[in-house]
Formats: structure tokens, sequence, C-alpha cells
């Protein structure tokens, strides 16, 4: 049985992981759970699967939530503390990391430390420490699963073929809401049509980098790490219908591919229970109701963004964290109706452009890059 720790488990991949165990109750048991302020979702999680452990953003949110819950409660903890208590809990072997953002990072890289196997949804983990995360993987020995669709369409298209026969990794993006808008339109583009994914149900911070591209562009450098494979062999191929979800070219000419409906129950399953296969909730895919599938190359002049990812995976070093936080103040700002839509790219490339990149030896160089990133956005930006 796989002893679970959901890492940002009242989020869009933690409500999917959460519906995947509620499957298979044989397969899994929750032992801890942690979420920020959505604490009547949490609450319903608890009574549900009755972790052991639970962990909320802040002081105020523990004494809430535990006057919230009746009967038996688990451990109450709150802050950067009570995520890593969950994350390293000793009862979990596998931890679900789905919390967004670089606040990811320090819980995840926790887990591994720990010695836990982690089915990795937060990106951000990879972008900003890479190689860090990679050599401590390395050094205990422990299982990292790719939870994201585009990764886990990839690890599962390598399956049964050598590395030194891979010529390029295709990930696919559905082009988000703004597809055939103009710049014009983009300068124009509201909070609301940001919101409006054509295919996929996710969390606004990550729905907004969807519509920016910026997501396929973190999505490239978290590729570079998890795969080994150098980011100029890493291509990114529109697909607005969603159903090839990456593919893997390999020398001979063949190209392997992952097909599915968009539902993320089906990654997650995958990692949580790889190699084997269990049902999971999707849908099976029925390519007769297809009506064709279709596929170019971006357009980085109206989403520069991901020609920015780009650029930042070349620079490599600290870059990679600062663009991704200053991405993070841009998108918040975005949604919180400071800036106008083309500002989230703008600015990211200001403060990128103010930016030496440099060597990042330890987890506290990265987050101090990190806060460099995020003060330098908001002075671009203008906003606190």
């Amino acid at each position: 049985m796989k002893k679970l720790t959901i890492l940002g488990s009242t989020g869009s991949i933690g409500v999917s992981t959460l519906d995947v165990v509620a499957a298979q109750p044989d397969l899994f048991k929750v032992i801890a759970l942690t979420a920020g302020n959505n604490l009547e979702l949490l609450k319903s999680q608890i009574e549900a699967y009755q972790p052991e452990l639970v962990s909320v953003l802040t002081a105020n949110n523990a004494r809430t939530l535990s006057r919230m819950l009746t009967g038996k409660k688990p451990e109450i903890m709150h802050g950067v503390e009570g995520m890593i208590a969950a994350a390293t809990a000793t009862g979990t072997n596998m931890v679900v990391a789905a919390i967004v953002g670089a606040a990811g990072l320090i819980p995840t890289y926790a887990a591994i430390k720990a010695g836990k196997d982690v089915a990795l949804a937060n990106k951000e983990t990879l972008v900003t420490a890479g190689h860090l995360v990679m050599n401590l993987v390395k050094e205990k020995g422990v299982k990292l699963y790719p939870v994201d669709s585009e990764h886990c369409a990839v690890f599962q298209s390598m399956c049964g073929h050598r590395d030194q026969d891979i010529a390029r990794v295709i990930l696919t993006a559905s082009g988000g809401p703004f597809l055939k808008w103009g710049k014009e339109q983009l300068a124009q583009a509201t909070v609301a049509d940001a919101l409006n994914h054509p295919n996929w149900s996710m969390g606004r911070k990550i729905t907004v980098d969807s519509a920016t591209m910026m997501n396929k562009g973190l999505e490239v450098i978290e590729a570079r790490w998890l795969f080994d494979i150098p980011v100029e062999r890493i291509a990114v191929n529109i697909h607005p219908q969603s159903i090839i979800h990456s593919m893997v070219e390999y020398i001979d000419g063949s190209v392997m591919a992952q097909l599915g409906v968009p539902d993320m129950k089906g990654p997650i399953a995958y990692a949580l229970t790889y190699p084997a296969r269990v049902p999971s909730g999707v849908k099976p895919l029925d390519l007769t109701t297809l009506s064709g599938l279709t596929f170019f190359n971006p357009d980085t002049d109206r989403f520069p963004a991901l020609k920015l990812a780009y650029r930042a995976a070349g620079e490599g070093e600290s870059m990679p964290a600062v663009m991704n936080a200053a991405n993070e103040i841009a998108v918040d700002a975005f949604l919180n109706g400071r800036i106008g839509f083309m500002a989230i790219p703008e600015s990211i490339e200001k403060v990128m452009d103010l930016h030496q990149a440099h060597q990042l030896k330890s987890i506290e160089e990265v987050l101090e890059a990190d806060r460099w990133g995020r003060a330098k956005a908001k002075e671009v930006l203008g906003v606190q």
C-alpha cells in the first residue's frame, strides 16, 4: 500500500489525486495533507481520509481549522515547518508535490532528502533548482515520477527505449485561450479572458501561465532536468486538441506519443502506481469522434514568454529562478488588476536584463535568487 503525503491537497492536482485515492482505497492511505487558506475543503478532506498530520499556511488558520474539526483530530501544524513535517512524515513513502510555484521547492527538497519517492507536479522545483534536486535524487536513490501530463507522456514514450537513441523531446501545448488572438487583442485581454482555458481545468496561476505560454517554457526547463536532455533538443508544438500529450522522436525517425483525453487523473494515477496501471476514472479516448489532430510551431512574437524561458535555460545558473520569481509576481499583479496581460512578459524580460546569472551551490542560494527576482519585479512593476 502506498502511504501518501499530498502537498497542496486543496489545489486542482491535490483534489484530482484524492479522486484517484478514493477510486482505489485498497492501494492508498493518506498520511498527511498540506493546504493554504481553503479550510472548508481541507476539513472535508480530513473527514474523508483521516490523515495523521495536516499543515496550513498560518498559525491563525491552524487555530481556526482546529475549531472547525470535531471528534478525533490530526496533528495540525502551519507554515514552512508544517510543510516540511508533512513531507518527511515517518509513515509516508510517497509525496505528491502539488504546491503551485516556488513555494513547493523547500518541502519537495525535504521529502527527497528524507528518502521519499516523489510524484512531481510542482515544476518550479526543477526550474529553480534543477541540478541540486537531481543530484539529491541520485544521492538518495529515490524515484521522481512526473505528474505534469506532458512529462508523464514523455516518460511513457521513453519506456523500453535507450537514452542514446533519443533525437528530440516534443512537448505539446494547447495554445490556451488566446491561440488566435492578435497582439492588439492581447494587450486588452482581461483576467476572465485569460482564465477561460478551452481544454484544461487548472488553478488560476497555472491557467494564466498557459495563456502567456510561460507554463510551456517552465515545462521545457523541467524536461531538461527530468530527462537529462539538452534544452536545444526539446521542442514545443502547438496542438489545440490536447489529445497527444507529448512525443519523443528517435534517431531512426520513429515518433512515440501518448494520447488521452485531457484529464489530470490519468498521469496522477500512473505516477502513483508505476509500473502498474489502474482504473483512474478517466474516460477512454474514442478516436472516431475526433475531427482531426493539428500541430504547428508557437508564435514567440505574440507569446514572448516561451522565448524568455528558452533564454533562461540557455543562460542557466540563477537565471531560471529569477525568471520564475518575476513571473510569479507579474501573474499575481495581473490577477489583481494591477497590470495588463502583455505587461507580464515585458516585466519578466526587464528583470532578466537586470540580472547577471551566477552559480547556485545550495538551496539557500536558490531562495536568495528567488527573493532578488521578486523584489526586482515589484520594483519594475511599481507594485508592493
